[in-house]
């Protein structure tokens, strides 16, 4: 796993990106942990079959069908995110990603075969017991060597054997819109035009017209 160490010899040149490893996205989830491999995973294979090599290539858009671990990878390696508008979540539970290519309108999907090692017997029972603070540690020094462990398998796996690959045809995602702002006649707070609502004649935020804003919470 720990081979980063080799390239001390060469000279970098700064205007490379340097390659995005599996280190980055620990770095960035906070943990290393089977769901992000997934994740990283996924990017890698979908940049590879749309011929995408740049995370900062904005043309790219990841779908997911699930908000867990794996689309923290999905961010680093693809560069997708939420903040630019091209890293959708829709949370259906699902260990699939979608990728798009705006420039040529490909696209493929990702699903993940079932892993019945992480999910079978011993592991769910020590996941539930880690989980609820009750296991002891020699439990839970076990549980997250089996993580570890289903980890390292899932990065390096050959992809037929831990995923399937498939290109779909799907239109485009929409893209960001910009809004004008206008100013809440509850709160008083700024708010796109189009994310308000019309309450007794009054323009509002949507905390406001469903009574959960902050500020009113009593």
């Amino acid at each position: 796993m720990h081979d980063h160490n080799h390239d001390h010899g060469h000279h970098h040149h700064h205007d490379v990106p340097h390659a995005v490893t599996f280190d980055d996205c620990v770095r960035f989830h906070g943990h290393s942990c089977p769901g992000l491999a997934s994740g990283y995973r996924a990017a890698t294979a979908a940049m590879e079959a749309l011929g995408v090599s740049r995370p900062e290539d904005e043309d790219l858009v990841a779908i997911c069908e699930t908000d867990a671990c794996g689309v923290d990878a999905i961010q680093v390696i693809a560069g997708t995110t939420a903040g630019k508008g091209n890293l959708i979540v829709h949370d259906y539970g699902k260990h699939a990603f979608t990728f798009f290519n705006r420039k040529d309108g490909k696209a493929v999907r990702i699903t993940f075969h079932r892993n019945e090692a992480t999910e079978t017997g011993d592991i769910a029972g020590l996941r539930k017991k880690v989980f609820s603070g009750n296991a002891t540690e020699m439990e839970e020094e076990l549980f997250h060597e089996l993580m570890h462990k289903a980890t390292v398998d899932l990065l390096h796996a050959p992809a037929e054997k831990i995923m399937k690959i498939e290109s779909i045809t799907m239109e485009a995602p929409k893209k960001a819109r910009i809004f004008a702002s206008v100013t809440c006649e509850c709160c008083g707070e700024s708010v796109a035009d189009a994310k308000t609502r019309k309450v007794d004649g009054k323009c509002v935020c949507i905390p406001c017209a469903e009574g959960t804003h902050p500020s009113q919470r009593k």
